[in-house]
C-alpha cells in the first residue's frame, strides 16, 4: 500500500524522495496512529519492508521532526523512549506515572487559551501539548 496522507506529500514536496523504507515507516505513523517508538516504528515497519534498518527508522524520524510533521515526546516522568505525535492541532494526555497508560481527551480549555494567546500576540500556533502526570483509577486501586 502507497502512503497517501499529509506525511507523505509533505515530504514529497519538500523535495525528499519516498524510498521503499521510508514508504514502510510513513505507512506505519499513518495508520499505527499516535505515541510510537522508534522501536515499535521498526517492528511494524519490517511487517512492510523486511529490510528496514534501525539507523534508517532514527534518520527518518529524525528527518520528519526536523520539517516539523512530528514531535518527540516521553509519555512517562522517568521514561527515555521517545514517542511521536503529529505535529498538527493540539494533543492532550493523562499519563498514569505508575503503569505508563496514556489518556488522549480531545476537548480542552487548552485550545481557546491557544486561540487567545495567538489573538493578544499575534502569533500562529500550530500545535500545542498539554500533559497531566498522576496516577490512575486502576494503579490507585493496587495501593
Amino acid at each position: 500500500m502507497e502512503p497517501s496522507g499529509y506525511l507523505a506529500e509533505a515530504l514529497r514536496r519538500a523535495g525528499y524522495k519516498l524510498t521503499a523504507p521510508r514508504k514502510a515507516i510513513i505507512q506505519v505513523l499513518e495508520q499505527e496512529g499516535e505515541h510510537l517508538s522508534s522501536g515499535e516504528v521498526l517492528m511494524l515497519g519490517r511487517q512492510i519492508y523486511p529490510l528496514l534498518s534501525r539507523a534508517t527508522v532514527y534518520r527518518t524520524l529524525g528527518l520528519l521532526t526536523d520539517l516539523g510533521l512530528i514531535r518527540p515526546i516521553l509519555l512517562k516522568e522517568k521514561d527515555t523512549a521517545q514517542r511521536y505525535v503529529t505535529s498538527e492541532g493540539g494533543h492532550h494526555h493523562l499519563v498514569c506515572s505508575t503503569c505508563g497508560t496514556v489518556f488522549e481527551f480531545e476537548r480542552c480549555n487548552a485550545d481557546y487559551l491557544a486561540a487567545e494567546l495567538a489573538e493578544r500576540f499575534d502569533f500562529q500556533i500550530r500545535s500545542h501539548l498539554l500533559e497531566f502526570y498522576g496516577t490512575c483509577h486502576a494503579c490507585q486501586m493496587r495501593t
